[in-house]
């Protein structure tokens, strides 16, 4: 349940620490509140600081960056069709271009099993443990 204003963590490597949402795009039955698997548009709020020389692994975001992001983890409890609920101890995201690609190259944490269903197996693939 992220709405607008939500922090989120963001938990790949492109640069970026915390984000806040600003929209939740294609939500029409939810009024507006997005869950795992959702994209939003967000604020990059904390940014890991740029270094002098550019690198493979320089930042490829700025604090006041605006990017889409898609959700993977909640603190809200989301229920799976088998009766269980899942819940998670914070939000996370990880950020996206303007194609819908992942802007990071890894993902390190854990991510929801529900994003398969939702089209995001690539999240899914790249991530180091999933629940």
């Amino acid at each position: 349940m992220i709405g607008l204003k939500g922090t989120l963590n963001v938990i790949d490597n492109s640069g970026a620490l915390l984000v806040e949402c600003v929209n939740v795009l294609k939500q029409k039955v939810n009024n507006g509140w997005g869950s795992v698997g959702d994209e939003i548009v967000c604020v990059v709020r904390r940014a890991r600081p740029i270094s002098g020389q550019a690198s493979a692994s320089a930042p490829k975001v700025r604090q006041g960056d605006v990017r889409r992001a898609v959700i993977v983890r909640t603190r809200k409890a989301v229920r799976r069709p088998d009766g269980r609920f899942i819940r998670f101890d914070d939000n996370a995201a990880v950020l996206l271009n303007n194609k819908r690609e992942m802007l990071g190259t890894r993902i390190g944490g854990v991510v929801s099993a529900d994003l398969r269903m939702k089209g995001w197996g690539k999240i899914v693939s790249l991530a180091p443990k999933v629940v």
